[in-house]
């Protein structure tokens, strides 16, 4: 079987007003490549590890020198990304005040509302805090990935992604601190 009979040409129409079309298969093949296969590796190399030798070695061995790379890792793609796009972040500065100011609303709000559900419902501290963090996270990271493969680096959904990854690492951060200085709003969790 062919490839384009396995994945016909068709394009998906983001709204009727808008003449942005998404190719179904770079979407597909984009989803499979950013999400998909490194799922399925992440899994398996998981399952493997313990499998081998332990939770407690694959905690200790492997996860602990991961750390520091995936902390590298993160700064090094923020670093490129703005690095590609800051002519089109410095040029156009009343685009990406349009797309910021709602993406800033739009997280705090997230996370604000399942603060204060989570404080409502007395959850605990530890499980409130990552779950506000979570709740307003919109992975910026892989939605550039995605955006870049399907329109190019100089497209309007590649500077609108970028801006969203702009925004939202100081945003979260934020976030972050707010929730380690209300830690005693919480009931004292006991430890099992």
């Amino acid at each position: 079987m062919h490839r384009d009979e396995l994945l016909p040409n068709q394009s998906l129409q983001a709204t009727s007003a808008s003449a942005l079309t998404v190719p179904l298969p770079v979407l597909l093949y984009s989803v499979l490549a950013f999400i998909v296969i490194p799922l399925i590796i992440g899994v398996v190399l998981r399952h493997w590890f313990i499998a081998q030798q332990g939770k407690a070695w694959f905690e200790d061995r492997v996860l602990s020198r991961f750390a520091p790379i995936t902390i590298f890792a993160l700064l090094a793609m923020l670093v490129l990304l703005f690095a590609f796009q800051a002519d089109n972040i410095t040029g156009k500065t009343w685009h990406v005040a349009l797309i910021a100011v709602p993406i800033l609303i739009q997280v705090y709000f997230n996370a604000s509302l399942a603060y204060v559900l989570m404080k409502w419902l007395h959850v605990p501290h530890s499980v409130a805090a990552p779950g506000a963090l979570i709740g307003a996270s919109n992975f910026f990271e892989l939605a550039v990935a995605t955006a870049i493969a399907l329109f190019g680096p100089e497209s309007g959904a590649a500077l609108a992604t970028v801006v969203g990854v702009l925004v939202e690492v100081p945003v979260m951060l934020s976030v972050c601190a707010f929730c380690n200085r209300t830690r005693t709003w919480f009931p004292v969790e006991q430890l099992a």
